[in-house]
């Protein structure tokens, strides 16, 4: 099956989208990457007539949402995505067959590189993931002696799948979640019966000389610990 997408990846706002951080409601750096899959071989007409008409004008796009954002103050992520989704399905009009948008706060979680809202929308379906990477932590970690008497950074990475239908819902408090780090993959999956899967990878840069990182990663859905 052919595919064609179009995106906008990584444009910079600042927007007021609820608390920061420190919990101030306050504009903040959001980053925002569009994907917009177009019905199969809808750009084959743009190619032969290379005019953007035929095409869908990411400009238009970038002003528009660009725009839109800088006029209004958002309850939170999902209200951002709603307005993104709004504007891009506008302008893609019938050729649009989904919307990919994805947000990045990389100031909510101070701890961590990066935290993301992935959400991609259908005419009938909506399926939302949130990630945090890249999350360091000095640890007293590992077997060898060495390691018992010196901390050493762990990088951590989050991945929540959430349920189907989870569209026009407030997202979680994943910030608070994540502080339970200890216990996060249990703490997560029962955090709210919204969330279907999470995944975590720990890393340890430092453990092995000629390697980036040495790590594990593991996946629990929301049924493995329900029936506990």
């Amino acid at each position: 099956m052919s595919t064609d997408v179009v995106f906008l990846d990584t444009l910079q706002l600042s927007a007021n989208i609820g608390p920061d951080c420190w919990g101030k409601a306050r504009p903040q750096p959001v980053l925002v990457s569009i994907y917009l899959h177009l019905q199969p071989s809808f750009l084959n007409t743009a190619g032969l007539s290379d005019d953007v008409r035929d095409s869908v004008h990411y400009g238009h796009l970038s002003k528009a949402i660009s725009s839109a954002a800088g006029e209004s103050s958002f309850t939170g992520v999902e209200h951002l995505v709603s307005l993104v989704n709004q504007e891009t399905f506008a302008l893609a009009r019938t050729a649009a067959a989904a919307v990919r948008v994805v947000v990045n706060l990389p100031k909510q979680i101070p701890l961590a590189q990066n935290f993301l809202v992935d959400v991609i929308t259908t005419t009938s379906t909506t399926s939302r993931k949130v990630l945090v990477q890249d999350l360091i932590l000095p640890v007293l970690i590992g077997v060898n002696p060495p390691e018992r008497e010196a901390k050493q950074r762990v990088i951590t990475n989050i991945e929540f799948h959430e349920e189907l239908g989870t569209e026009g819902k407030p997202l979680l408090d994943y910030p608070a979640i994540v502080k339970q780090i200890v216990h996060i993959v249990r703490t997560a999956c029962l955090a709210s019966e919204d969330i279907n899967s999470v995944t975590v990878r720990a890393q340890k840069p430092s453990a092995v000389s000629f390697a980036h990182s040495s790590g594990v990663e593991i996946t629990r859905r929301r049924a493995d610990y329900a029936q506990q």
